[in-house]
């Protein structure tokens, strides 16, 4: 048997192959450096050390230099925030980019005021800019990009919080009595960054109160979306809590909700129940319908938005008179019910596109009512499965999003199959 001849070799310092690297890991380990001898002697050694750890940083690339300071390089993952990732999960708490001071309200402090109309239109305005999720950055208005930045913006705070400080501005409430603009907050004291987040509560999705819509900063941007009561994690450990500024509402059995009864509203009331009412419905849609205000006098502006609300319940007639009653008050008060939808470009505040049958979603059709569904998901946040388009072609990108709205509003199963019915398609474009 031939025995194979190995032959001794001096790795090139330009070579990026293994085992030339290898060659010069090891020929830097074993080159003795000493400070006796002649001295071009050890001007030689030490320039041949050097070239080769030259060597091994030219040869590894970005990979081995972090190898090389006790690091396993990877690849990025897609939801890796580049940026520092402080302590807590939102960033400490500070004053708001350029001006402000930090810290807890003292017992003296006077908060700011507001009104839960207030609070979901700011929250609204996030959402409709899609600002981008992130821990270290600013929003124009100055308030951090985090979830906790996104909750003292809603809440018109002085200063930039995070979920271990955002409770002292807060009463503590049960979650029975939730409404509009108050707080599900999650601090993990014990490892802040181990699932701590913040949502705003918009209302409940439906009588079951199984679902809400919480309006939250997560990644990758700001988000409006039925969630489970609390949360889709760490649900029982989430705690509601009632903005101590906000007017409208206060922490206690339910009696918020209960009906004051119809004298307080109509022509000639003067009243805080009218404000009430008219702050709720501003909530829900109703803000094109009021030139100032909402007020305490009873005005056509009240008529009109109330009468606006019942029609986006489906309610007709008497039904739909403009002046509230139990049902009406109970939808607004609890957060339930059906907005009221845009004013359409040349029609009615209530005009609404009809649903044109489960026949044109369906793999290998083509037409307009593809595309139109496809523009108003993508108008609604749901594009994200487009690689291009939409466009007249029913693709499973089109399936993909259907789905994805539909999970949003809850459902699950059959009910989230991607394939638009009448229900999803109302939803879409109310």
């Amino acid at each position: 048997m031939t025995v194979p001849v190995f032959e001794e070799y001096e790795p090139a310092i330009d070579c990026t192959c293994a085992g030339c690297a290898l060659q010069r890991r090891a020929a830097a380990r074993a080159v003795p450096v000493r400070y006796g001898g002649h001295p071009a002697a050890h001007g030689a050694r030490r320039a041949l050390v050097l070239a080769t750890a030259a060597g091994v940083v030219l040869s590894c690339g970005a990979a081995g230099a972090a190898a090389a300071a006790g690091r396993t390089a990877g690849a990025p993952r897609a939801d890796q925030d580049p940026e520092p990732v402080p302590d807590t999960p939102q960033g400490v708490k500070g004053p708001l980019k350029g001006s402000g001071a930090s810290g807890p309200p003292s017992d003296s402090a006077v908060l700011r005021k507001t009104t839960r109309a207030e609070i979901i239109n700011r929250a609204k305005k996030w959402v409709d800019a899609k600002v981008p999720y992130s821990m270290g950055k600013y929003w124009s208005d100055g308030y951090r990009q985090d979830c906790s930045g996104y909750v003292s913006m809603a809440w018109n705070l002085g200063t930039n919080e995070w979920t271990g400080s955002l409770a002292s501005y807060g009463t503590r409430i049960a979650r029975a009595d939730l409404q509009p603009g108050d707080m599900l907050l999650f601090h993990n004291p014990a490892d802040p960054s181990a699932g701590s987040h913040v949502t705003i509560f918009g209302g409940w999705t439906d009588y079951t109160r199984t679902h809400y819509v919480a309006y939250e900063q997560a990644r990758p941007r700001t988000r409006k979306q039925s969630t489970p009561m609390a949360y889709w994690s760490n649900s029982d450990r989430y705690v509601a809590y009632r903005y101590k500024g906000v007017s409208g509402g206060s922490p206690g059995s339910g009696s918020a909700t209960a009906f004051p009864g119809a004298g307080q509203f109509g022509p000639g009331a003067n009243n805080a129940q009218v404000t009430r009412l008219g702050e709720m419905l501003v909530a829900r849609g109703a803000k094109r319908f009021y030139a100032v205000g909402p007020g305490p006098v009873w005005g056509e502006a009240d008529r009109r938005a109330t009468q606006a609300f019942q029609q986006a319940q489906g309610w007709r007639g008497a039904e739909a008179d403009g002046l509230p009653g139990p049902d009406t008050w109970r939808l607004l008060t609890t957060g339930t019910g059906r907005d009221i939808p845009a004013a359409a470009t040349g029609g009615s505040p209530n005009t609404s596109v009809a649903f044109p049958g489960r026949g044109y979603f369906q793999p290998g059709r083509s037409n307009s009512h593809v595309d139109r569904l496809g523009r108003q998901l993508v108008k609604k946040g749901y594009g994200k499965h487009y690689v291009s388009g939409p466009d007249p072609r029913w693709t499973e990108a089109d399936r993909r999003n259907v789905e994805a709205f539909q999970r949003a509003q809850g459902w699950r199963g059959g009910a989230a199959d991607g394939y638009p019915g009448p229900e999803t398609w109302r939803r879409l474009f109310a």
